[in-house]
């Protein structure tokens, strides 16, 4: 019986290439598992794991929450905004909003409906009416003020004001401020009908792999920086270290309840039709 090949689905940036280094250098232990590697945004992940297209797959956390029935999160590989996160930006412009309050009844260009970048929005700002574009034209669409403001991720949380933006609110930082703990953004997300054995080998070859990576930190970013977007070395540097880091090892008991917290909210607002308990694979 020849060893499986599984896909392995994640967004094509620099944080997961980071984690998933240790994979595709060889250098870690996959226990018989080959892993074929597939790159997209993260709102189509979000939308093909809803058609349970993929095996393992990285996911919003807003999207786990109609996914839970047929994915389980692996205990690592999550991204989480520890007083950081998406960022709502607005020109400099007279007539734009300054505050999260402000949004109310304006456009904002969120970076796709499934996103957790779009329900930390629901959550602070409800009245804003939210547009879903490309999460890389975002901030254009705010520039050409096809929109009032936009919700920017990835690499635009650091480069918002060398665009040129003001910032209306951190939505990282706001959730931190209010309940202390870190925005849950995104996790990976593994099929349950793989079955409990490959699960668990999935599970420990992932987790090897971002352990690999963090021990060996620069050529890990060197590889990354295939999928920078142009970001120099050191903000490129920065932005892996604000998403894989300790709570990427392991969420630990405040991660896990951060997670739950936001599926909570998510309910209380109206964005989830149901109140989901998130489940992360045992024993690994």
């Amino acid at each position: 019986m020849t060893d499986p090949t599984i896909v392995l689905a994640h967004s094509p940036d620099s944080d997961d290439a980071f984690m998933f280094y240790g994979l595709r250098a060889g250098a870690v232990d996959t226990e018989g598992i080959t892993y074929r590697h597939e790159l997209a945004d993260i709102e189509t992940l979000n939308r093909r794991a809803l058609a349970g297209e993929l095996a393992i797959t990285a996911v919003s956390f807003h999207a786990y929450a109609f996914l839970a029935e047929r994915y389980v999160l692996l205990p690592h590989g999550a991204s989480f905004g520890d007083g950081y996160g998406p960022c709502v930006v607005a020109r400099r412009a007279e007539d734009a909003p300054r505050t999260l309050t402000g949004l109310a009844g304006r456009r904002v260009a969120v970076p796709g409906a499934l996103t957790s970048a779009a329900l930390a929005l629901r959550l602070y700002a409800p009245a804003a009416i939210p547009v879903v574009i490309p999460f890389d034209a975002v901030g254009g669409a705010v520039a050409r003020g096809e929109v009032d403001a936009g919700v920017v991720i990835h690499e635009g949380q650091l480069t918002w004001k060398d665009e040129g933006f003001h910032l209306v609110a951190d939505l990282g930082a706001v959730w931190k401020a209010e309940t202390g703990l870190p925005l849950p953004l995104g996790g990976n997300a593994v099929r349950r009908d793989l079955g409990p054995e490959t699960i668990g080998k999935v599970s420990r070859g992932l987790g090897r792999s971002i352990a690999y990576a963090l021990a060996h930190r620069e050529e890990a970013l060197t590889d990354a920086m295939r999928f920078a977007r142009g970001l120099p070395r050191e903000k490129a540097d920065r932005f892996v270290g604000m998403y894989v880091n300790d709570w990427t090892l392991s969420y630990g008991p405040e991660g896990r309840e951060a997670v739950r917290l936001f599926l909570s909210r998510g309910f209380d607002s109206g964005a989830l039709p149901a109140r989901v308990e998130p489940e992360w694979v045992a024993g690994t």
